[in-house]
């Protein structure tokens, strides 16, 4: 199991009676409890083999060289890869076979992002896997308020439970869309709650190159000058607009993130049979193609920049044109692109608890479980979205989120792998209880049934009368519940109050600074 650290504890008065009493005391006390990122050992599990994967490495160059990218209203872009050996017709990029893939070498393979908490820092890359919260959504949903606008009331709640989600080991970015709040200042309110309201890892802006630099400064007022400029501290998301196309805004935001040595996803953005083939292996070269080329160009910003090889791939309803998720589809290819990010040597991002399902039921279940085991088993090192993800992307659900969080241990759970240490062989058990007996009052159960099994936070278990008895609460009203709790225990992790007020004070100057603007 992963190792856990215990962040706060209040205090509680000692309770005599015996034995239980105490038990219940120590089960019942708020704990605040945060895991270190996922480190596997268990093996990937590989769709593709080597002739598979050289065809479509193979088929991703000649798409860089015969087709090309187009690089819109960049000319920055277009002379960089002019001087690096690109043909450049326009807007359009031919990249030579090789050049792409020699550029890319530079990227590191494997990334440390810094918390302020450094407890909390995460590794990204190999083995490991770093779960991030949901990211975009511009509506909410909860059991008492229904589906509504997202404010940054709603924002500040969620970054408070991924603070206290044990399971969740860095805080996402934009985790809902607060549109109360201007679209060319909110950046600064929401990046404001990731610093203080967690000490966790956090994402920058990519709304805008001026944004991502302004959460390049703010992270310098947190972290330091000297610090930023020498470690990663951010990871932002920059989509590609597939197909082929890599639009100025978020160009702009990796060339400031890349400059600054912060990491970025390069991530194809791509609904199946929409925006790329409707064949698992079409799909997988233009991916590889993509991300070759968004690579490529961050390294050229600066050589061993940190980046992320992304794939965020959804198939498509061919009746409605909605996107579907949690299907078979998606699954091949995420794990087609793990196999081709590794054999690039670089991390992984990809997975997530993504749904199309309108509300937190059944249809949301069975699909986030599928993306979330395959982004486990596919080798993921960062997965976005991994909780709170409800209707294609649109909502970001409070219910779901505590929901998902808590799967989230299963996914720790089966990464572990199988004890066969002296003490998970268990002779001692079976020798113990011998044929006919049982295993509740053995030593060994007495030694170990505290950690042996997973544990829920949220589902029931209950006999059917206590259920009953108890109002026959189903997952939903379980959930709601859980947030009620969580939101209750929260308590603020500690902030130099000198940087807290130099936060407030850059944010206030750059609010004061620019009209509002809500487009």
């Amino acid at each position: 199991m992963a190792n856990t650290t215990v962040l706060q504890e209040t205090p509680r008065r000692r309770v005599r009676g015996g034995g239980g009493a105490a038990r219940r005391a120590e089960r019942t006390a708020p704990k605040f409890e945060a895991v270190k990122f996922i480190e596997r050992n268990i093996p990937n599990f590989e769709i593709l083999n080597a002739e598979a994967l050289e065809i479509i490495e193979y088929n991703a160059e000649t798409v860089l060289e015969e087709i090309g990218v187009n690089f819109v209203d960049n000319p920055g872009a277009l002379q960089r890869w002019r001087a690096a050996g690109a043909q450049v017709d326009g807007e359009r990029v031919r990249i030579p076979r090789g050049l792409a893939r020699k550029l890319c070498s530079t990227a590191p393979s494997r990334i440390t992002q810094h918390a302020r908490n450094p407890e909390r820092n995460v590794e990204i890359g190999g083995n490991t896997l770093v779960l991030a919260p949901v990211y975009g959504p511009p509506f909410v949903r909860d059991l008492d308020g229904g589906r509504r606008y997202a404010t940054i009331a709603d924002f500040q709640k969620f970054v408070k439970l991924g603070h206290m989600s044990k399971w969740l080991h860095h805080s996402g970015g934009t985790v809902c869309e607060p549109t109360d709040v201007p679209v060319n200042k909110r950046h600064f309110d929401m990046l404001y709650a990731h610093m203080t309201l967690t000490d966790k890892p956090f994402m920058g802006s990519v709304t805008e190159p001026s944004r991502a630099q302004d959460s390049v400064d703010m992270c310098k007022i947190l972290f330091g000058d000297k610090f930023v400029n020498d470690n990663t501290v951010m990871t932002s998301l920059i989509n590609i607009n597939s197909p082929l196309v890599f639009d100025p805004i978020m160009m702009g935001a990796l060339e400031v993130y890349a400059a600054n040595n912060q990491a970025c996803i390069i991530s194809p953005f791509i609904v199946g049979g929409a925006m790329a083939p409707v064949s698992v292996a079409g799909t997988l070269t233009q991916v590889l193609a993509e991300a070759l080329a968004g690579i490529a160009y961050s390294q050229m910003i600066r050589a061993g920049a940190p980046v992320i090889f992304g794939a965020f791939v959804t198939s498509i309803d061919m009746n409605s044109g909605a996107p579907t998720f949690g299907t078979p589809e998606s699954s091949e290819i995420l794990y087609g692109a793990g196999q081709l990010a590794r054999r690039m040597n670089l991390p992984f991002r990809s997975g997530g608890g993504l749904c199309g399902s309108k509300l937190p039921d059944a249809q949301a279940g069975y699909e986030s479980a599928n993306t979330l085991n395959a982004g486990l088993l596919g080798g993921v090192n960062f997965m976005l979205h991994a909780c709170g993800w409800l209707e294609g992307g649109l909502v970001a659900s409070f219910e779901k989120f505590v929901m998902d969080a808590d799967q989230l241990g299963i996914l720790h759970s089966i990464a572990a792998g199988v004890d066969i240490s002296e003490n998970g062989q268990a002779m001692g058990a079976i020798e113990e209880v011998q044929p006919g007996g049982h295993y509740l009052g053995c030593e060994h159960t007495q030694e170990n049934f505290k950690s042996a099994f997973w544990r829920t936070k949220v589902l029931d278990y209950k006999p059917f009368e206590q259920w009953s008895e108890e109002g026959s609460r189903d997952t939903v009203q379980l959930a709601s519940l859980r947030v009620e709790k969580m939101l209750s225990e929260y308590q603020k992790p500690a902030i130099d109050p000198a940087i807290d007020e130099a936060l407030q004070s850059y944010i206030a100057k750059k609010k004061e600074s620019m009209p509002d603007a809500f487009c």
